[in-house]
């Protein structure tokens, strides 16, 4: 999975891998240097070319290095801005069970934190694991040639270092994986409480949340606290590892020189090379800790990308101005979110010709707001056919089918932006002509007279600058620039006022001369004008008629309409 992220950037990474070694090759050739200018002073020799080849290394190693550290920071980047890219654009194509069963803020701690750590993975594991790696390698190549006695006894410390830190690996990864957990229920924590903050005020529940972040805080510092207890210990042990062998070498070298077996320009050089082995030492095994974060990382980023996701495509052409409105049928549809939860319908049937309004009434849980779900297709049915225009739903392309339907929820929820962006964000290629039409049809145009920037007023974190009723107007008219052949509105006029929910039922009255129209309300003086009415009850649909004729028919309808005032002595 990180080759995938890495392989668009695998010539910058290689580049930057190629700097590294040519910065490990100037290190290590400094201590031949440096054996050179002590055999030059020990013979009286003159040192001025030793002493410019060293500086012009030293030089050379500093610049080079600089260079290496930002091509290959410059390719993490990259690689996090790859894998937020391809993670976010994924998450928006999740169907509605998988989000339903996630917490947001988890998600959200995918796409911020965990791709985060991605970038110490490219660089600090991948390229320092390969860097680091070849320099070991040449490194003590180099030292078996200057002197393969000391090459020994700094393997045999180094061998015992190793065994410690296969010890050590696991336990980081284990607390690396629980860090990055509690940060997802940090994250899920918050928003839950940032999404009903008034709730949350309004019930003095501060207290008793803000007890439930700090958990969550606190859980999130002990598991890093853990991870970084054992990352230290790797580190420290590498360490030591080094201080061991320097110690070591400079004993039974200077033993070694005492008797005359090597000079001491060998054992200068010698210790030279023991002092720049402990960069690769650290440099890999530094990769393999920042390995067991990331992977943590890499598989919690991995989790999400399992998530069930809708097929990927491009968007579909919003239909024409005079386009055909939409037929539709439900026939025998049993449908229940979860296999552990109870059917919330139990062979739903029934039929809406193109052109006209239909409207859905009953008691609440009776499947009204899921039948406009499954129309979405934001979930699919258990058993039975849906058919729009004759065609099953699962036939259609997905952008297709929704391009052909306008929808107002029942929360008529408002992204944080102007008003502008909200009313064009399911059609951006709207006009002018068409925008100010749609604001006189739902009464906006004198709300937009009265905002200081006009349309490209701000509206708040949902629209929290709006009245519920605005909100609401502000949903419809979204839905009616996308010019619909199908438009679904759930409880649209549930917090309009008298005036304005009259002047909205003549607007929808006047959309469904050339539209079809479903409407879904508790309010049934909203629906008594509708060409046919479909009554809902515990998942079924028990009556379909007119206002008049259902009055007299069904027994629910009638004790819904008595309790509003609606049944007259027709």
């Amino acid at each position: 999975m990180l080759l995938g992220y890495v392989r668009p950037h695998r010539w910058a990474l290689l580049g930057g891998a190629a700097l590294s070694l040519m910065t490990g090759a100037t290190g290590l050739t400094l201590p031949l240097v440096a054996r050179d200018l002590i055999d030059d002073l020990s013979d009286d020799r003159a040192i001025t070319g030793a002493l410019l080849l060293m500086s012009a290394l030293v030089v050379a190693n500093a610049v080079l290095g600089a260079l290496g550290s930002y091509v290959l920071r410059r390719t993490a980047e990259s690689v996090v801005l790859g894998a937020r890219r391809s993670l976010s654009s994924y998450l928006l194509r999740l169907r509605v069970t998988a989000v339903d069963r996630s917490e947001p803020g988890d998600l959200m701690a995918r796409i911020t934190s965990d791709t985060t750590l991605l970038r110490e993975v490219t660089t600090d594991s991948l390229v320092g694991l390969g860097t680091g790696g070849l320099t070991l390698v040449a490194t003590v190549t180099l030292m078996g040639f200057v002197d393969p006695v000391l090459l020994g006894v700094t393997l045999g410390v180094i061998a015992l270092a190793g065994t410690v830190l296969g010890v050590i690996v696991p336990h980081i990864n284990r607390a690396s994986r629980q860090a990055q957990d509690a940060v997802g229920v940090m994250g899920a924590s918050l928003e839950r409480v940032l999404g009903a903050l008034r709730t949350v005020k309004a019930s003095g529940a501060e207290p008793r949340e803000e007890r439930t972040l700090h958990e969550a805080a606190q859980e999130s510092w002990r598991q890093s606290v853990r991870a970084a207890k054992w990352s230290a210990a790797a580190g420290n042990t590498a360490g030591l590892a080094m201080q061991i062998a320097f110690i070591t070498v400079l004993a039974v070298g200077g033993a070694r020189v005492a008797t005359g077996a090597i000079d001491i320009g060998t054992l200068v050089a010698f210790l030279l090379f023991v002092f720049y082995l402990m960069a690769p030492i650290q440099q890999v095994v530094g990769a393999l800790t920042q390995y067991q974060t990331g992977s943590a990382a890499l598989a919690r980023i991995q989790e999400a990308l399992r998530l069930p996701a809708e097929p990927a495509a491009g968007p579909a052409p919003l239909p024409a101005s005079g386009a055909e409105p939409a037929a539709l049928a439900f026939e025998d549809v049993r449908f229940r979110y979860a296999d552990d939860l109870p059917y919330v319908h139990h062979g739903v049937t029934f039929t809406v010709p193109a052109r006209g309004m239909t409207a859905f009434v009953g008691p609440s849980g009776a499947g009204k707001t899921t039948v406009f779900s499954l129309i979405e297709r934001f979930y699919d049915p258990g058993s039975g056919v849906i058919t729009l225009d004759g065609r099953d739903l699962a036939d259609w392309e997905l952008p297709r089918l929704r391009a052909s339907i306008g929808y107002v929820e029942q929360d008529a929820p408002v992204l944080s932006g102007s008003l502008r962006d909200n009313l064009l964000l399911g059609n951006a290629e709207a006009d002018d002509g068409a925008l100010t039409r749609v604001l006189k049809t739902t009464r906006l145009d004198g709300l937009v007279s009265r905002l200081p920037d006009g349309l490209d007023t701000l509206v708040g974190h949902r629209g929290t600058k709006l009245s519920g009723g605005e909100r609401q107007r502000v949903a419809i008219a979204r839905a009616l620039l996308r010019r619909p052949r199908l438009l679904l509105l759930d409880e649209a006029t549930s917090q309009l006022d008298a005036v304005n929910e009259a002047a909205l039922r003549d607007t929808v009255a006047d959309v469904a001369r050339t539209t079809t129209v479903l409407v879904v309300a508790h309010r049934l003086s909203t629906v008594t004008a509708a060409d046919r009415i479909v009554v809902m009850d515990a998942g079924r649909v028990r009556a379909v008629g007119t206002h008049r004729e259902l009055v007299s028919a069904d027994p629910l309808y009638a004790e819904l309409a008595a309790t509003q005032f609606l049944a007259t002595a027709e």
